[in-house]
C-alpha cells in the first residue's frame, strides 16, 4: 500500500479505513454531520490491503489528515499502532477511532457508547437491572461489554458457539460486573430482557441456535447488523413476541457522532441523520 494523499488543504481531512470499504455509509454520515454543525471537513473511504495498514495510516498522517475511523479487519491492528488510548479502547482491545494530535496517535473505541446511546436514548430501553444476553465473543462483543456493564444490568451472559472464547471474554470483564460465558445449549431454561446479536450470522442469513422460550416478557432484541429489510434474527425476534426489535443503524450513527465529537468538540444531532438513512434505504 503506497497511497500518497493529495488533500484539499482548505478542509480538514478525515477518512474510514477498512477492507472491504465501498459499502461504508460513514462518508455520507459525516458529510451530514459537517453540514449540520457548520464544520469545514472532507471525509473519504480508503480501502487498505492486508499488511498495508501501518503505512496507510502513516501516509494519511504525513499528508495532514486529522482523524480516522477504523473498521473490519483493522481494529485490533489500530489498537497496537496508536501510542495513547482511551480507557474504553484499552478495555476493548480494539480501536475504531484515531485522532492525530501532533506526534500522538490517540485511539478510542466508540462502538459501545454508540450501542448504549441507541438503546437507552433513541429507543428508551433501560438497561439497569436487566438480564442481557450477548451473542458472540468476537471483537464486536468485546467493544461493547464495558459500556453495557456501566449501565448496571443484573447480569450479562455471553453465548458463543466456541464456549471457551465466551468464558475467556467474560473473565476479562468480570471485574466490571456480573458477566459469564457459555455455549448456546446452556441457555435452555433461561430468559432474558435484552438479547443483542453481535455475531455476523445475519450477513449469511443465519441464526444462532437459540431456545424458543428465551425471551422474557417485554423483551428487546437488537441486531448490530442492519439492512433495507429486517435481518434473520429480527424476523425470529418478532415471531417470538419481542416487544422491541431493533437493528444496528442507530448504533452506526451514534458511534460516528462520538467520533465526530472527539475530533471536532461538537456533538451532531443523530436523529435527523438516522431518519435520512432509513428513508434512503427504504427508497
Amino acid at each position: 500500500m503506497s497511497d500518497i494523499f493529495d488533500f484539499d488543504q482548505r478542509k480538514d481531512q478525515y477518512a474510514v479505513m477498512g477492507n472491504p470499504i465501498s459499502h461504508s455509509k460513514s462518508p455520507h454520515i459525516h458529510s451530514m454531520f459537517a453540514a449540520q454543525t457548520g464544520q469545514r471537513l472532507e471525509y473519504t473511504a480508503i480501502q487498505v490491503d492486508p499488511g498495508g495498514f501501518p503505512q496507510a495510516v502513516g501516509n494519511f498522517d504525513a499528508a495532514g489528515g486529522k482523524g480516522l475511523n477504523i473498521t473490519v479487519p483493522f481494529k485490533q491492528e489500530a489498537w497496537a499502532l496508536v501510542n495513547e488510548r482511551s480507557e474504553r479502547a484499552e478495555r476493548a482491545g480494539a480501536v475504531n477511532t484515531i485522532k492525530f494530535d501532533g506526534k500522538t496517535l490517540y485511539g478510542d473505541n466508540t462502538d459501545g457508547v454508540g450501542l448504549v446511546q441507541d438503546l437507552t436514548v433513541n429507543n428508551h430501553i433501560a438497561l439497569q437491572g436487566k438480564s442481557i444476553l450477548l451473542m458472540g465473543a468476537g471483537g464486536a462483543s468485546r467493544g461493547v461489554l464495558a459500556p453495557l456493564l456501566a449501565q448496571g444490568p443484573a447480569g450479562i451472559t455471553i453465548a458463543n458457539r466456541t464456549v471457551d472464547r465466551a468464558v475467556e471474554l467474560a473473565e476479562t470483564f468480570a471485574d466490571l460486573g456480573n458477566v459469564h460465558g457459555c455455549g448456546f445449549a446452556e441457555l435452555e431454561g433461561q430468559q432474558f430482557d435484552v438479547v443483542i446479536n453481535a455475531t455476523a450470522a445475519s450477513l449469511q442469513g443465519d441464526l444462532p441456535p437459540l431456545p424458543d422460550d428465551i425471551l422474557g416478557s417485554n423483551a428487546c432484541c437488537y441486531d448490530m447488523m442492519y439492512g433495507a429489510k429486517p435481518t434473520t434474527f429480527m424476523q425470529w425476534a418478532a415471531s417470538k413476541g419481542a416487544v422491541s426489535v431493533l437493528d444496528g443503524l442507530g448504533m452506526l450513527v451514534e458511534q460516528a457522532a462520538e467520533s465526530f465529537l472527539l475530533w471536532r468538540d461538537v456533538r451532531p444531532e443523530t436523529r435527523p441523520v438516522i431518519d435520512k438513512l432509513r428513508q434512503e434505504m427504504a427508497g
